[in-house]
């Protein structure tokens, strides 16, 4: 039994929910923003399986100044139902469709990592490409080195700073057919590895037109496996501890 590292579980249906979770041992939920996170807590006070992460994704426009505040005031008053501060992170999809001003959100983000660490909790990052390099200046500014950069794609230096400083990076089921992400997985410690499916993101491939679900992860570990040179039994063992350790489960 596996355990996704990264799932919009708030953005399936109530219905869709039970069966998703006797696919894995554990999912880890994370929150798009303040109404996210309310679903997302009644999610798992309702199944010990799910794990929740809050925060606000940063592919979307920012929170007014008095939303930004509830958000974290909300966040703060339920620390103890939480594994860890997420999703979060740097607009880089966003900036690809329209010109944007990063400055704000990376105050924001900043502001999120110094809750993480204040709150000693792991952080989950969505920051890709560029944005990888700005997010590991202001981890290390703060240092905070819990940090599980999801479904990550960057050059030979941030990939390689990153793993000096022990980041976790995961997997999607995007690796049976990217060949940058193979490129990835070749290079980066299994120790540092985790597997999720960012679901209900939906996958190309092997999995068109299919519902994004976490027995994806199965056929992610099969190439994680073969590219490590190990069997699948053992790759399973050791990304399963790593997120069981990362996260204190």
């Amino acid at each position: 039994m596996l355990i996704d590292a990264h799932i919009h579980l708030d953005q399936y249906k109530d219905g869709e929910i039970p069966s998703l979770l006797e696919e894995v041992e554990t999912l880890i939920a994370v929150s798009m923003q303040l109404s996210s996170c309310q679903r997302t807590l009644d999610i798992a006070k309702t199944y010990p399986k799910v794990k929740a992460a809050f925060g606000f994704h940063p592919e979307q426009p920012l929170p007014s100044q008095i939303e930004e505040n509830a958000l974290f005031d909300w966040i703060r008053s339920h620390k103890d139902d939480m594994v860890a501060v997420g999703e979060v992170g740097l607009p880089y999809y966003l900036r690809q469709e329209q010109a944007l001003d990063v400055r704000p959100y990376e105050a924001l983000l900043e502001r999120f990592i110094v809750l993480a660490k204040e709150l000693k909790k792991p952080i989950v990052l969505h920051a890709v490409y560029e944005d990888a390099t700005i997010v590991c200046d202001l981890l290390e500014k703060h240092r905070h080195r819990q940090a599980h950069f999801h479904w990550f794609k960057g050059d030979v230096t941030v990939v390689k700073r990153m793993i000096q400083q022990g980041y976790f990076i995961s997997i999607t089921p995007d690796a049976l057919y990217e060949e940058e992400i193979q490129q990835l997985i070749q290079v980066y410690p299994i120790e540092l590895m985790m597997v999720e499916t960012d679901g209900p993101w939906p996958f190309e491939g092997p999995f068109t037109n299919k519902r994004t679900s976490p027995w994806m992860m199965h056929s992610t570990l099969e190439v994680i496996a073969s590219i490590k040179g190990l069997s699948i039994q053992e790759a399973a063992q050791i990304i399963t501890q790593n997120t069981k350790t990362f996260y204190q489960l």
